[in-house]
């Protein structure tokens, strides 16, 4: 008798284990939230949203965006470190939340070490545009213009931000005295920009492409090392002769560190997969945005990535004395 009880007990053992089992290779049994920590509509927005559907294609559960902004994206970012490493919530991040926001704000966390890294997305270009009036018609031109006119105007989206930056290591790189006028937005900006109400601005290119086609801004640059698909004819900034001024405007996507490991490669091999769809590829293109090379596509190549754009911008950031406002 004992030995048939001892009997039912270890099968119910192996049955619980066999359940438990099955249970954790599940994942994902329900849908998994993205957070995206700007407002619905903008960039990164729009290419969450095509990434979380590429994934639920892969994954077979909704993957679900959901908007926390504020704070320059650290609020949102900061919901990501204080999540359940589960798998069940990931979030995407660019320059602005991850970059700027991670220094500028007294974050409780540290972003590299208590995010987990998943993958580079996309990337795409800042590049100095100015009002179509404007009296230079090169980068060379435009830096003795604005030595000789240093009451010049240049428009930004917020302190710290990309559109801020960007005008901040130019001015340090060539001595061109730019003087910041911060707006609310990038529609404003360019509002007064077509206007001629200011003279520079260096915003997110995918979004201003429209008017640059149209005659009615001119570009002088792009903040990349290689020239932009979506406007062959606009030089590199390094070709315009002030090499090494590069700021691609790139996104990410992290989750909590801690995720079980093959949690989390099941999430790498979904966004590879979402990435590799060619109809993704186009609506990345449409908005001038570019998938990231295959080897940028693990946790491995967006940590090295991430370290490498920090180590480069947290120096210029502090050395500036940009505060959070």
């Amino acid at each position: 008798m004992r030995r048939v009880f001892l009997g039912l007990i270890l099968a119910c053992l192996a049955s619980l284990a066999g359940i438990a089992s099955a249970g954790a290779q599940a994942y994902p049994s329900r849908p998994i939230t993205l957070i995206v920590p700007f407002p619905a509509g903008g960039i990164t927005d729009i290419i969450a949203r095509i990434v979380a559907e590429g994934m639920r294609n892969a994954l077979g559960q909704p993957v679900v965006v959901e908007n926390a902004a504020g704070a320059g994206g650290t609020i949102g970012v900061t919901r990501l470190a204080r999540a359940t490493p589960d798998g069940y919530t990931i979030g995407i991040g660019q320059w602005t939340s991850h970059v700027g926001g991670s220094v500028m704000y007294n974050l409780p966390f540290d972003p590299h070490t208590d995010l987990q890294p998943i993958s580079v997305l996309t990337s795409g270009p800042l590049w100095i545009v100015g009002r179509k009036d404007l009296p230079a018609s090169n980068v060379k031109e435009l830096i003795a213009w604005l030595k000789a006119n240093p009451k010049s105007t240049a428009a930004t989206i917020g302190v710290g931000s990309g559109a801020h930056m960007c005008l901040i290591y130019f001015s340090n790189e060539t001595g061109a005295p730019i003087n910041a006028i911060p707006y609310r937005g990038a529609a404003p900006a360019m509002q007064d920009l077509l206007a001629g109400t200011i003279d520079l601005f260096c915003p997110e290119a995918g979004q201003t492409l429209p008017q640059y086609r149209a005659g009615s801004i001119k570009a002088f640059a792009v903040l990349t090392e290689k020239r932009w698909f979506a406007a062959p004819d606009v030089p590199t900034i390094d070709e315009a002769g002030v090499p090494g001024v590069h700021f691609p405007f790139w996104h990410g996507l992290w989750a909590p560190k801690s995720i079980p490991a093959d949690v989390l490669a099941r999430l790498g091999a979904a966004v590879v997969t979402a990435l590799a769809d060619p109809a993704a590829k186009k609506r990345f293109n449409d908005l001038g945005h570019e998938v990231a090379p295959r080897e940028q596509q693990t946790p491995e190549g967006l940590a090295k990535y991430y370290k490498a754009e920090t180590d480069k911008w947290w120096p210029i950031i502090k050395a500036a004395n940009i505060k959070a406002q």
